[in-house]
């Protein structure tokens, strides 16, 4: 007999249910005993012959409508409705219309759960298992599978279950969370969670969350994660990461996080784990986990070297676009509903490329966190972007702190080295949000002649390093004696070590005073050298190439010393949120003793990268020669310019952070009804390039660029009042 397109696709699909768990009959042969989930094929109904009707524990539970390989499916899912309602009478079932469709051509699978709120057909890798489909229906004896945990989807027995007796479904619960506890979140947070949980109740499968380095990110994740569980009853969440130390990271955050309602701590509520192996224990409501591990278990490997999970995917992804994707097949031992939603900490380009199949093998709703998005992570979230919380807000908002830059020009000639340094302020170009998406993940190009130019040699390296001792105390960090926690990038690991031995000797100082951290770092681990450079008195320098780029939390670091150029301005702002973390004066004193409060931290730029064209550095800091009397003096007469407004609003905060109770006080009692952080605020408000819906309630939108600067000009005007 030849084959067809159709037989062929028939074929594809009887391997895939038998993959999934589902014995596959002829209606001549059936025998509803013979398994758990039974799929009989050409089953004559009263609309026609469904192609597939699923049995589980016996009874009718759906159908699957084939087509072709090639056939569009968008048009099958009203044939696949017609069987659900075509059920003979003598045949037993669960409800009718029967609530689980689906229809696929062997290569292109869609599945739509009648009993969803608004039902709506979604692409799956495969076929859910037959146990899946009694858990969501809770037809398992007393509500709990073979690993344990109650219903994927499903409710336990008598839970929430409607006047018909049908358990509501995920995506129905999705709509019914009761109001945020607002109680230890940051305004941040409660928006973006309130936000979020709109977009689950909307039923849209993917959603990003950007908000800045440092502004609290893993704790949102994990407060919206706790409501899923306990509101949402989903089985399952999967945290991932691109590397180890950012999942023992995450793992902290859980064990330490206090649920608001209940008081006890997340772990004694919820298992959490951290897979060191390659094996998803099945009482463990949450996962984390790397990509890079998740990859190799879907592949079925029985153990992966942890080695491969140290480096940063982030710092790779150029290199990463350029290999082909990576490929996935069906793994019986982790069917695509293991999981129920799944959290991508540290979004970036190269998962959604590479990666993108290992992502979209769960049937699973998709939230991406970061503080530097690309274009093709907001393209993958289906420009769904419910959070966007830049760093200049947060440092209105005390989250984080400004930076400032301090720019060292060496160039070294026949007559010696002649070295320029000094506070350098940079012009910020204004950009709708349109225009920040297109070029976000741009990289950025540099004259081959000058890359790296000035601190390659010894002498150069040299040179920089005497020069940031020597201006520390008087220029840099004023009446400071000890030296503020730095951090120094450099360009490989060679250079890393020329740069360790060289600020040793600069600084005069011990082998403790000054580590290398990179992922060849010997002697000491990594993860150690880093506990320390956070917690202890030493190192006071740490010198790294990307390992500490990206994700991980240094809160007493004070300035970051750049002696390589970086080429994406992605990870320049994945770098420079390094040093953007606020911590409590005496966490900071305790490891800088002559540090009062950390207001601001200092980029010390070797290499020009602040000047280039495309990178903004979020400096508030415009006009450091003008005292905070001169500024306040400006506006009242009625300057309006950026760089005297955002000097202003920078001053504010950093004023506001020094206040004393007694100072607030003495402010309330002159009948101030802002405090300096309050008018900050709203002065950033006014300097938001897409902060425009007073703009665009007022004027019409067509002249967008002029009504913008006509409401920013009548918002700042008013708080110069």
């Amino acid at each position: 007999m030849p084959t067809t397109p159709e037989s062929l696709a028939r074929e594809n699909i009887d391997a895939q249910l038998a993959a999934c768990g589902w014995v596959v009959q002829d209606r001549a042969r059936m025998n509803l005993y013979a398994g758990r989930g039974i799929a009989v094929r050409e089953f004559p109904l009263q609309t026609g012959f469904a192609d597939y009707l699923l049995f589980v524990d016996r009874k009718a539970v759906g159908v699957i409508e084939a087509k072709a390989e090639g056939v569009t499916l968008s048009g099958v899912a009203e044939q696949a409705g017609q069987y659900s309602i075509g059920l003979p009478a003598n045949i037993p079932h669960v409800t009718l219309p029967l609530p689980f469709l689906y229809e696929s051509t062997g290569v292109e699978t869609y599945f739509r759960d009648e009993r969803d709120p608004q039902p709506r057909s979604r692409r799956v890798f495969t076929f859910h298992r037959p146990e899946t489909l009694a858990y969501w229906l809770d037809l398992s004896p007393g509500g709990v599978g073979a690993d344990g945990i109650r219903p994927m989807g499903g409710a336990a027995p008598g839970e929430g279950r409607t006047p018909g007796g049908a358990a509501p479904t995920l995506r129905k619960r999705f709509q019914n969370y009761p109001p945020l506890n607002t109680s230890g979140l940051w305004d941040a947070q409660i928006e973006a969670i309130n936000n979020l949980e709109a977009s689950l109740a909307s039923d849209k499968p993917r959603a990003l969350i950007q908000m800045a380095t440092g502004s609290g990110k893993t704790f949102t994740a994990v407060s919206f994660i706790y409501r899923m569980l306990k509101f949402g009853k989903a089985r399952r969440v999967l945290f991932l990461v691109d590397r180890a130390n950012l999942g023992r990271q995450t793992l902290k955050e859980f064990q330490a996080y206090t649920t608001p309602d209940d008081g006890r701590k997340f772990t004694e509520l919820y298992n959490v784990q951290f897979l060191q192996g390659n094996a998803i224990d099945p009482v463990n409501r949450v996962v984390v986990t790397t990509i890079q591990r998740l990859f190799s278990m879907l592949k079925g490997e029985e153990a992966f070297d942890a080695e491969n999970e140290e480096g940063s995917l982030f710092d790779l992804g150029g290199a990463l676009d350029t290999e082909k994707p990576k490929e996935v097949r069906y793994n019986p031992k982790i069917p695509l509903e293991t999981f129920d939603i799944i959290v991508t900490d540290e979004c970036h380009r190269s998962i959604y490329n590479l990666w993108r199949q290992v992502l979209e093998y769960f049937d699973a709703h998709l939230i991406g966190l970061t503080a530097t998005p690309s274009k093709q992570t907001f393209g993958f979230f289906n420009q769904n972007l419910v959070m966007e919380y830049s760093r200049p807000r947060a440092v209105a908002d005390g989250v984080n702190v400004d930076g400032e830059v301090y720019r060292i020009r060496t160039q070294i000639g026949t007559s010696g080295a002649k070295v320029e340094a000094g506070f350098w302020v940079g012009k910020r170009e204004k950009l709708t949000r349109r225009e920040r998406w297109e070029q976000l993940d741009e990289d950025l190009t540099y004259d081959a002649n000058q890359l790296d130019r000035e601190v390659v040699s010894e002498g150069q390296i040299r040179t920089v390093i005497r020069t940031y001792r020597d201006r520390l105390a008087g220029e840099i960090f004023p009446g400071r004696t000890e030296v503020p926690k730095t951090l120094i990038f450099a360009k490989d690991d060679s250079h890393a070590e020329d740069i360790v031995r060289i600020v040793r000797e600069e600084f005069g100082k011990g082998d403790a005073f000054c580590q290398k951290i990179t992922y060849r770092s010997s002697g000491t681990p990594p993860e150690t050298l880093i506990a320390n450079f956070r917690n202890s008195y030493y190192p006071r320098v740490a010198v790294t190439v990307d390992m500490i780029a990206t994700g991980t939390d240094i809160k007493p670091l004070e300035a970051l010393l750049f002696m390589r150029q970086v080429r994406s301005r992605v990870l320049f702002e994945q770098m420079l949120g390094r040093g953007t973390r606020v911590i409590n004066p005496n966490d900071l004193q305790a490891v800088t003793p002559d540090a009062r409060v950390k207001d601001r931290f200092v980029i010390v730029d070797a290499v020009g990268i602040v000047e280039q064209e495309k990178i903004d550095t979020q400096t508030l800091e415009r006009k450091r020669s003008q005292s905070l009397r001169q500024l306040l003096e400006a506006v009242a007469l009625g300057v309006q310019d950026d760089d005297t407004l955002s000097s202003l609003a920078g001053r504010l905060v950093k004023l506001d952070r020094k206040l004393t109770e007694a100072d607030r006080n003495r402010i309330q009692a002159t009948g101030a009804e802002l405090s300096p952080g309050e008018i900050a605020q709203g002065i950033l408000t006014a300097l938001e390039p897409d902060s425009a819906t007073e703009a665009e309630s007022t004027f019409d939108i067509s002249q967008y660029e002029a009504q913008l600067e006509q409401a920013r000009q009548g918002l700042a005007g008013r708080l110069a009042q």
